[in-house]
């Protein structure tokens, strides 16, 4: 039963590990600040909620395991209104959302 556990942390941590690194490469490759935000905001939720979840799966039926809990209900709810507050004050600033999409003649031709 232990080494199911294990398995289930392990694999736990390395799914939130994954959205964590998703995340990063989508707020490099995203064009623009609303869906760079849209991108960490999303992927940070899932990926602290899968490390946590697999810390407190490998901890046990413990008080740290309650504490890892209650530390991702809290992200859970601060990190979109995080998040939305980013934007709203972007949208405050004047920043403007990208519309439509890059035309071929935007890019040079680095050949």
């Amino acid at each position: 039963m232990a080494q199911v556990a294990t398995v289930m942390a392990w694999g736990s941590v390395i799914l939130g590990l994954f959205f964590t690194v998703v995340g990063a490469a989508g707020v490099l490759r995203m064009p623009d600040v609303y869906t760079r935000l849209h991108a960490a905001g999303m992927t940070d939720t899932m990926g602290a909620g899968f490390l946590l979840l697999g810390l407190a799966l490998n901890e046990g039926p413990t008080l740290i395991a309650v504490r890892l809990v209650l530390i991702w209900i809290f992200l859970l709810f601060t990190s979109p209104v995080g998040t939305h507050a980013l934007a709203r004050a972007a949208l405050h600033a004047g920043v403007q959302p990208l519309q439509g999409r890059k035309k071929e003649a935007d890019h040079r031709d680095l050949s």
